[in-house]
């Protein structure tokens, strides 16, 4: 995929929620670039209604208070040999020390910096939490994000089962959408679909930015240093910047690294240890998982790549979102029964005999719905199966073995890895219909 990158660059700033010009901000750039170790740009997207009319916050459904926080943070890390980009999310709130700023010294949700001392404290908080060096700050907000969209002809995104949420006023059926700049904002600012909660908007963020960046290039945006620097100018109406970035600047990293195809590029979520760490004056939080984290800011620092690193991912075995602990089931075969025991779940004796036929087809298994989110993880034990929720079935997981049963795969809880580990772009994007064309 050519002319990848600077479109990440710019896109990237659009994709968490768009915003106005402003080339004199301060610079929150404390060194020089060390150009061998890549360059890392930090994109935040603020959750900010001043200067938002009434009926605008009506028509966005960007209701409630805002908190002059940051709601979205990406650092994007370009490798130095221009062979790769690296976009990592920060969740918002995840629980961090605070650079110093004139507040004592504390530690908070990572998105409240900015409300405490604008994009000087978020930047510095980042580079802190992290060890990175941070040359870059693009910064946006709701309403530009939705007109940028809009210029570009919408958002292509899909889903494999219908999305409801009626804090963002998001409503998809399951398909592959374009959606104007409003729909779009929805997209991104939902948080009560499955998978819910910050890891899921995050992903989602994450592909409708991929295929956003596909989108521009397939439609010549970034052909030839012309049609860069129309669209870099066109942008520009929507993206905030720090002193030390200018036009100049993204297009010339578009110049540099142009040549960078979809799969050299990845994307990941800060890998998380306690999703409901409680704090006084902060609620629940997010604590990142020590090592995994560590070592995931340590590969960007070393200008590594993060997909395939067993430090930051340390199991091959498939990531749930529950521990197997946690599912009770009764299966009829009496083999994928002691799988399934040794992988963790809990599994009633039924007396079923391995010698018993199986009823032509897939493995069925059966379940009340309001055990939904737990589905998905003893279906990914069992891979090839199909889930059957019924209304009042009960608390128990009913696995009907069928012909086409596939052996049972060890799963492990990591809840992180679900949504969150690093994988290549074009694992992202919505697939294409069959026979068409690929890139």
């Amino acid at each position: 995929m050519r002319s990848f990158t600077l479109t990440a660059v710019l896109v990237a700033a659009v994709a968490t929620s768009g915003a106005v010009w402003a080339g004199d901000l301060p610079s929150p750039r404390l060194f020089d670039t060390e150009k061998d170790k890549g360059t890392n740009v930090l994109v935040v997207g603020i959750d900010r209604r001043a200067g938002m009319s009434a009926e605008e916050i009506k028509r966005l459904h960007v209701g409630g208070k805002g908190c002059d926080c940051t709601d979205v943070m990406m650092v994007v890390h370009f490798a130095g040999n221009g062979e790769r980009m690296s976009v990592v999310s920060i969740p918002r709130d995840s629980y961090v020390e605070f650079a110093d700023h004139a507040h004592p010294q504390h530690s908070g949700k990572i998105n409240a910096a900015f409300a405490h001392g604008g994009s000087d404290l978020a930047v510095r908080t980042v580079q802190q939490a992290t060890g990175l060096k941070i040359d870059h700050y693009l910064e946006a907000d709701f309403t530009g994000f939705v007109n940028t969209v809009d210029s570009f002809g919408g958002a292509k995104v899909c889903t494999d089962k219908p999305m409801q949420d009626i804090n963002s006023g998001l409503a998809l059926q399951p398909g592959t959408h374009t959606l104007d700049g409003r729909r779009a904002l929805r997209y991104v600012r939902t948080r009560h679909v499955s998978p819910p909660g910050d890891l899921g908007r995050v992903r989602r963020q994450q592909r409708l930015l991929v295929e956003m960046l596909s989108r521009l290039r397939a439609e010549g945006a970034f052909a030839n240093p012309v049609a860069a620097m129309e669209t870099a100018t066109k942008l520009r109406k929507s993206v905030r910047a720090d002193a030390n970035t200018s036009l100049t600047d993204l297009v010339h990293l578009g110049a540099l690294l142009r040549g960078l195809k979809a799969d050299q590029t990845e994307f990941a979520t800060v890998p998380i240890s306690n999703f409901d760490y409680r704090v006084p004056e902060w609620g629940s939080s997010l604590l990142w998982d020590e090592e995994r984290s560590a070592a995931l800011w340590a590969a960007l620092r070393e200008d590594r790549t993060i997909v395939g690193d067993s430090r930051i991912r340390p199991s091959n075995d498939v990531p749930v979102e529950f521990p197997p602990s946690s599912i009770r089931l009764r299966a009829t075969d009496a083999a994928v029964a002691a799988a399934l025991r040794a992988n963790g779940f809990v599994v009633e004796d039924t007396g079923a005999q391995i010698d018993e036929p199986r009823p032509e087809g897939p493995t069925v298994i059966t379940y009340d719905p309001f055990w939904d989110r737990y589905a998905a993880t003893l279906q990914a034990a069992i891979p090839g199966s199909e889930l059957r929720p019924v209304d009042g079935h009960g608390d128990i997981f009913d696995v009907q073995v069928g012909s086409r049963a596939n052996t049972v795969v060890k799963v492990v809880h990591d809840r992180s890895s679900v949504e969150g580990a690093p994988v290549q772009g074009d694992r992202l994007r919505c697939l294409p219909p069959a026979n068409a064309p690929q890139e």
